[in-house]
């Protein structure tokens, strides 16, 4: 038999994904798993490495492979990168699964990251290109998310709480 996610994280890059999930992991029991850290671990190079030699499209094929593997066999707090919801059959898999969408609007992605050129999808206007960005992909977070949870001037610590409040998860 495979193993469940208690919770899989969704959300834009530098949302804080991977704090927030290391708190409900701590504070649920259960172990931690990133999607992107699994990658760049396979890979043994950074993710904006893999776009740069290999393109967006290497990446995602990476992606789905990892968000599937990680979704069969990982049974604590899941977090996954923020276009892991672009493909239709993980988006497929999401709807058997807890799944918390963590949002935030541009200025806090810009309080939070500064709009990093260093992320490969935002080289080039970096506020321009995460406001479209989000445009393409909010309803798609949306569609998988069991509960949102905006996370806009709230601390990690915050963020964890309404994530078990809006799952109605009481403390191991």
């Amino acid at each position: 038999m495979s193993a469940v996610p208690v919770v899989v994280l969704v959300g834009p890059m530098g949302v804080g994904k991977s704090t927030v999930g290391q708190l409900l992991a701590e504070r649920l029991g259960v172990g931690y798993r990133d999607t992107d850290q699994d990658i760049v671990a396979e890979q043994g190079r950074s993710i904006a490495d893999i776009f740069v030699d290999e393109g967006e499209p290497a990446f995602r094929a990476l992606e789905k492979a990892a968000v599937h593997k990680a979704l069969s066999e990982h049974d604590g707090v899941l977090a996954l990168g923020g276009g892991a919801i672009l493909d239709d059959e993980t988006r497929a898999l999401l709807a058997s699964h807890r799944v918390a969408y963590l949002s935030m609007d541009v200025e806090e992605a810009v309080k939070r990251t500064g709009l990093n050129t260093a992320r490969p999808l935002l080289a080039v206007n970096p506020r321009r290109q995460w406001r479209e960005l989000m445009e393409a992909r909010r309803h798609l977070y949306e569609e998988v998310a069991t509960a949102v949870v905006a996370t806009d001037g709230r601390s990690p610590e915050e963020v964890a709480q309404a994530v078990l409040d809006a799952l109605e998860w009481k403390e191991a």
